[in-house]
């Protein structure tokens, strides 16, 4: 699915975006970061960081989260992610993917709190991180890399 790179896995939303990366034989996928928007409806500065993330880590693709709805519909938001995935897509020259991401954010956080964090700060301060790991790893199991 990429050529001699890494797979860089995206939770994004109006005010974060979650980060993933792969290792290089994608067996696991390991969170890097949050950037934080400052701005929800700009994004020069999320996709210049973006690009930083994909220079150092040799990304040849991304996977970008897919908010569907309970039932499977494509609401508001999955065309604001598909917008961005474009956006990505024509500024990076890196193909983007699309991953259904239902449940992952419950499921991060069940992840951070059995892992002991109770404070609801340090939960929100690492759930898109996690968020963005879940992403990359179902993307990764769906397509044989995992």
């Amino acid at each position: 699915m990429t050529e001699q790179g890494r797979i860089l896995g995206l939770d994004y939303g109006s005010k974060t975006v979650g980060i993933a990366v792969s290792d290089p034989l994608f067996i696991t996928a390991q969170g890097i970061t949050v950037i934080t928007r400052k701005h929800p409806t700009k994004y020069r500065q999320t996709i210049a960081a973006i690009r930083e993330i994909c220079e150092e880590y040799h990304i040849t693709r991304i996977v970008l989260g897919l908010p569907l709805g309970l039932d499977g519909i494509e609401g508001d938001r999955c065309i604001a992610t598909r917008d961005f995935g474009s956006l990505l897509e024509e500024k990076l020259s890196i193909p983007v993917d699309f991953q259904d991401e239902r449940f992952t954010t419950i499921e991060a956080e069940s992840v951070i709190k059995a892992g002991g964090k109770k404070d609801p700060r340090d939960i929100k301060s690492t759930v898109d991180q996690a968020a963005a790991v879940l992403i990359l790893e179902t993307y990764m199991l769906r397509h044989g890399k995992n």
